[in-house]
This record gives structure tokens, C-alpha cells and sequence, in this order.
């Protein structure tokens, strides 16, 4: 079965090299590496531009986030090849030889599927937390040790392997997310066509500067604008849910803005709420488009 990568990066050049040549020491060869460059500074372009046919260079007029990025890339794998699958993932997502033979193994024997996602651990090999997979129905977590697939709620594009069939049904990444929760968006919208599995056989690196999630409460400010995308974008995929997940989305949320209240020593505790309270009215108005790509053939 043929695989294109897809990777997005923007400004971090020695982290994309790392990215690169671990897809390239793979046992089972991917068939196209696309990287898609969210507008990076030149000795990013030179680098991309000094691999000529290695790579399929996707180079972006501007910064239009993750959430644009993933959406180029998965769009150029549906009009630019024929490949079975597509495996999406950061520029610091580090796979291991095997992490692909793992996904190809599973699928082999389980083909109808929304989307396989890796087990994704930090530099010290342990799990990764803002990449925690999220087993459905249930509030508990795989555990460290797992040896079994475990059908997933959702997931996050740092190493995530979707079939071309599924991608042709459910469309494209939502550009209009920008950053945080396209991933768990998208994933959810596949998993209504067909289960997604956490495939402990595939294993990457994940390298983070630090193993910490992220948190509006004490993030540090410079951050905080972002959280205005991270609460918009969770309002909009919760209500895309069955009711009791509606519910329970919106009391995480509840949740979140009351402890942000009630917690003693909150730095710039209000900006923070305010953050919060526009992100919540933004995703109660937003109705972005999801588009669809064309195929290869269709555009001969």
C-alpha cells in the first residue's frame, strides 16, 4: 500500500531536518514526502529547495497556521497522487524504522478504518501528554504499557495515517481553525465514517522543548491569544457531537473558566477569563466551510 507524508512546518529548520531524515531511514519507503512551509524565513526555503525531487514542496504565500497547513498538505496528496494513504505530522514528530510497518500490519488486517494513530512519547520515552490518546467511551486512559490497539475517540495529526477513501468523504482540514482542535475536529468527523485506533506498534518521538499540556491557566501571556482559537474551536467541534458529548464538552469548559476564577495566585487572572469568555462567544458564531478536494484524475 502506497503512503504520502505530510509534514508542517514553519520556521523551526533543524527540527524539519531531524523530521525529514527519520521519514527517509523508514524500512517501508513512503512514496511522496510533502512538506508544506507556512511562509518560514529563507534558510528554510533553501534547505527545502536544496532536496529537489526528495520532497514535494508545498510552499505557502503566508502563515495561515497548522490547521491551513494540514489542509494544503492533505489536499495536494488527493490532487497530486495516488496513494492509498496519507500520514500527517508536525516538524518536530520524529518517527521511529518501524512506526509506518506497525500502521501497515493493522491495517492489513483491519482495512475499514477512520483514521491509525501512533503511540507518541517525549524525548524521555514517555507519553506524551498533549498527545494522550483518547480512548472512546470512556473517561480513562491507554495505558504506558499497552500492547493492543484501542478504538479512539480522536487524536492529533502528530502521526496520524487516514486512508484516501475516507479523506474523499469527509473533505479536507478546517484552515479556518488556524491552530488546536483541527486535529480533534477532523478526527471525530472521520471516526463518524469508520473507527480510529490508537496502534501501539507505531511508536514516535514527539520533540517537544518540554512534556507539559497546554493550559490557559498558566500558560504564559505571550501565549494567551491563542486560547481564543483553542476555546472557538472546542465549542464548535463539541457541538458536532451526540448530546451527552455536547454536555460533557461544554462542562469541561464550565469547568475550566471556574477554576480560573477560584484558583488563588492566577497571574492576570482577567485577561485570561477574557481570553476564555471570547473564545466561547466566537465558536457559538462559527460556521466555517469544509471543503473538498479533487483527485489526481480529475484534474487531468
Amino acid at each position: 500500500m502506497s503512503v504520502s507524508a505530510v509534514i508542517v512546518t514553519y520556521n523551526r529548520l533543524e527540527l524539519l531536518k531531524e523530521a525529514i531524515a527519520a521519514l527517509q531511514a523508514s524500512l517501508v519507503k513512503v512514496e511522496h514526502i510533502i512538506v508544506v512551509d507556512n511562509n518560514s524565513k529563507a534558510d528554510t526555503v533553501d534547505y527545502l529547495t536544496s532536496l529537489g525531487n526528495q520532497i514535494e514542496y508545498v510552499r505557502l504565500p503566508e502563515n495561515i497556521g497548522g490547521a491551513g497547513g494540514f489542509n494544503r498538505g492533505v489536499r495536494y496528496f488527493m490532487e497530486h497522487t495516488n496513494d492509498d494513504y496519507v500520514w500527517l505530522m508536525d516538524d518536530d514528530t520524529l518517527v521511529h524504522p518501524d512506526t509506518l510497518t506497525g500502521f501497515l500490519e493493522f491495517g492489513a488486517k483491519q482495512p475499514n478504518f477512520g483514521f491509525l494513530a501512533a503511540d507518541v512519547r517525549w524525548i524521555d520515552g514517555h507519553r506524551a501528554k498533549m498527545n494522550d490518546p483518547a480512548p472512546k467511551g470512556t473517561l480513562g486512559k491507554v495505558p504506558e504499557d499497552a500492547t493492543e490497539p484501542v478504538e479512539l475517540m480522536n487524536a492529533t495529526f502528530v502521526s496520524l495515517l487516514m486512508p484516501r477513501q475516507i479523506v474523499a468523504q469527509i473533505g479536507l482540514p478546517i484552515t479556518d481553525f488556524f491552530i488546536w482542535g483541527d486535529d480533534i475536529e477532523y478526527t471525530e468527523r472521520a471516526a463518524r465514517v469508520a473507527p480510529g485506533y490508537f496502534i501501539p506498534a507505531a511508536r514516535v518521538t514527539h520533540k517537544m522543548a518540554t512534556n507539559v499540556g497546554s493550559n490557559i491557566m498558566n500558560d504564559s501571556l505571550d501565549r494567551l491569544p491563542r486560547y481564543f482559537y483553542s476555546y472557538r474551536n472546542k465549542v464548535y467541534y463539541g457541538a458536532k457531537r451526540q448530546l451527552m458529548g455536547h454536555v460533557k464538552s461544554n462542562v469541561r469548559i464550565t469547568l475550566e473558566a471556574l477554576r480560573l476564577i477560584g484558583k488563588p495566585g492566577v497571574l492576570q487572572r482577567g485577561a485570561r477569563l477574557k481570553v476564555l469568555y471570547q473564545g466561547v462567544v466566537g465558536g457559538l458564531k462559527f460556521k466555517p466551510t469544509i471543503e473538498f478536494a479533487d483527485t489526481k484524475d480529475t484534474l487531468k
